[in-house]
């Protein structure tokens, strides 16, 4: 196999020709057959295997800098660039990431996990590489969908005028950018990406260099060869903001694609390099639908992907937000290019009218909801937690400061698993608890979900109803409007928890049943505003408490907790703060993530068991 002996891009540059497709099928086969067995991102890399081939034909990455956008497309280069061997771990705990890891290869320029970001990383790299006199070539490699979000259009904004040598490829896989229009544009476009014209141009620029006054004509050369393709076909919107503009190239020739970029890279300018590939290209169950075949769990490669999956969180508020929006007319859905991920398919279906997917510009989505607020409107905007904090900004002072009425439903809050740090729900307990007058409400069962998406869009002012990935762990009771219940009585410590969580806390109550030690346990359904009295009353009780969280430390419901029973006078004599600290937590199961992090039932029991017995 010709895949076995690569390891490297000088290894992809040592094949002759005739090898490149040959390479190309065994690297797709290679995907189907790994990410079967782990899951993984699979029709987005499939679409991408003869541009990584390219990419690595051209360029060396151990010194280029190569920047992905979003990074879920990164497994070819991962595979290509000595890492095929730990496939078998990928998005395992303690294996392969399944997005760029400058910490776990060289050939890894920059974390990538948030779409939009990599022209301006580009830029920054390729500015740093003039300013220290430093010779390498820089490439962001953008998807259409990354150019929905408005950092993507900063960023070029800025490359385009900057001058710098660099290099955007934009991976075209569905949307139309700027579509040429008519035969004489086709026409212009194949004569563009003809090995000859590169030829020939390269040759020209170098003999009007060498000459006296040689670029100030091949400048005004150019300038009327750019005046007359405009008044035949529209302009780019590329070419308008600075860059040389090369495309559209057949994502699928390697041949052409390696002539292309062999070209841009020699250009000296900002360069973009538009490319049309096939998401899930030579697997047919990818091709065929690719956003089912986007992100994956294990599967059985002859048969292909399972769109049953069973009810989980997401599922529950697609089918409530149906449900709310049958009897209210003024209820709407927003989603940020995760229509299917957030459950809202259906409803898009159903009540297209009311379903607005805004791409991925969370930031934009947040204040289109604020104005959809003030004008009456009840927007439910259905985000990942870890994507809603693009909307800080707009949050505070779109929606927060005029108290408008706008539903946060933050899905995959808390840790998610196997897409790792990039992904992790953590951070939006700490920066949604510092927003004034924003209620942030947490369920820990579908019941509990089903009562507080109601109570949500009925209120008045913005709220947040955060709630895990997967499947309810436990059938916990409906909520009655309550901030918080004893779930179970005791008199040795209080344990206090919010959302999924509490199960971990139940679990340690059980054993430490068994242990002789009587915990009381308390399930916060609302951690905004927060209500101090029921734990103020427990612990007077039990003089100690624990607060388990799988968020980070600061800004934490604990911390918080602690602070308002100290400032009470009611503070206990112990208090443990079970969470994630201040690190980023790796991949893994959420049971293992749980373990590793000690914030699982086990855990719980041991430190209670060493403050009760030994303290």
């Amino acid at each position: 196999m010709i895949l076995e002996q690569i390891s490297s891009s000088e290894d992809v540059k040592k094949l002759d020709h005739a090898q490149l497709p040959l390479l190309c099928g065994e690297l797709r086969q290679f995907l189907v057959n790994s990410v079967s067995r782990t899951g993984g991102h699979l029709a987005s890399n499939l679409g991408a295997v003869e541009l990584t081939v390219a990419i690595h034909r051209v360029f060396d990455t151990s010194r280029d800098r190569l920047v992905f956008d979003v990074g879920h497309q990164c497994y070819v280069h991962k595979a290509i660039t000595g890492r095929r061997e730990l496939f078998s771990t990928l998005r395992q705990f303690g294996g392969l990431g399944g997005f760029p890891r400058p910490d776990e290869s060289i050939h890894d320029a920059f974390i990538a996990g948030h779409a939009s970001n990599s022209v301006s990383v580009a830029l920054g790299m390729a500015r740093a590489r003039t300013l220290l006199g430093e010779d390498y070539a820089v490439t962001a490699l953008i998807g259409d969908g990354a150019l929905t979000g408005g950092l993507a259009y900063e960023g070029l904004n800025d490359a385009g005028d900057s001058g710098e040598p660099l290099v955007v490829i934009l991976n075209d896989n569905g949307m139309s950018i700027d579509p040429n229009v008519g035969g004489i544009s086709a026409h212009l476009s194949r004569l563009r990406l003809r090995p000859g014209y590169f030829a020939f141009k390269r040759g020209y620029r170098a003999l009007l260099k060498g000459l006296p006054g040689g670029m100030s004509l091949y400048r005004f050369n150019h300038r009327i060869k750019t005046a007359i393709k405009k008044s035949i076909y529209p302009c780019s919107l590329f070419e308008d903001m600075g860059f040389t503009y090369l495309g559209p190239v057949d994502g699928h020739n390697v041949e052409q694609l390696c002539s292309t970029l062999s070209w841009a890279k020699e250009m000296g300018c900002p360069v973009l390099v538009h490319v049309r590939t096939v998401k899930g290209k030579g697997y047919i169950p990818a091709e065929r639908k690719p956003e089912l075949c986007h992100g994956v769990a294990p599967f059985d490669p002859n048969v292909g992907i399972s769109e049953s999956h069973g009810e989980d969180f997401s599922a529950r508020f697609g089918k409530d937000m149906m449900t709310l929006a049958s009897e209210n007319g003024r209820i709407c859905a927003i989603a940020a290019a995760m229509g299917e991920g957030t459950g809202l398919s259906t409803f898009a279906h159903t009540y297209p009218d009311r379903f607005f997917d805004v791409g991925i510009a969370e930031g934009h989505a947040v204040t289109m909801a604020a104005g959809m607020a003030k004008q009456g409107m009840v927007p439910v905007f259905a985000v990942y937690s870890t994507f809603l904090q693009r909307s800080f900004d707009m949050l505070i002072h779109d929606v927060a400061l005029q108290k408008l009425h706008v539903v946060l439903a933050v899905d995959r809050a808390g840790l998610v698993g196997a897409d790792g740090p990039t992904h992790h729900g953590c951070q939006d307990v700490a920066y949604l608890g510092q927003i004034p007058g924003m209620t942030v409400l947490c369920p820990g069962s579908f019941v509990q979900l089903d009562d507080m998406l109601r109570f949500a869009v009925e209120m008045e002012g913005p709220v947040a109803v955060r709630y895990p990935r997967g499947r309810e762990e436990r059938a916990l009771s409906h909520w009655n409007g309550e901030s918080a219940a004893i779930l179970r009585e005791g008199k040795d410590i209080t344990l206090v928890s919010y959302g999924v969580m509490i199960n971990e806390l139940l679990n340690a109550a059980e054993q430490l049943n068994e242990s002789g030690i009587s915990a009381e346990v308390i399930q916060y359904y609302r951690i905004s505003p927060l209500d101090i009295q029921p734990v103020k009353e427990s612990v007077a009780k039990t003089g100690k408490l624990l607060v388990l969280e799988d968020c980070v430390e600061n800004g934490s419901v604990g911390q918080r907790l602690a602070s308002a029973l100290a400032q009470d006078g009611a503070a206990p004599g112990v208090i443990l703060l079970k969470n994630l600290k201040d690190h980023f937590v790796g991949q893994g199961t959420v049971a293992q993530l749980r373990r590793a992090e000690g914030i699982d039932a086990e855990a719980v029991a041991e430190a209670v068991r060493e403050v009760v017995c030994h303290g």
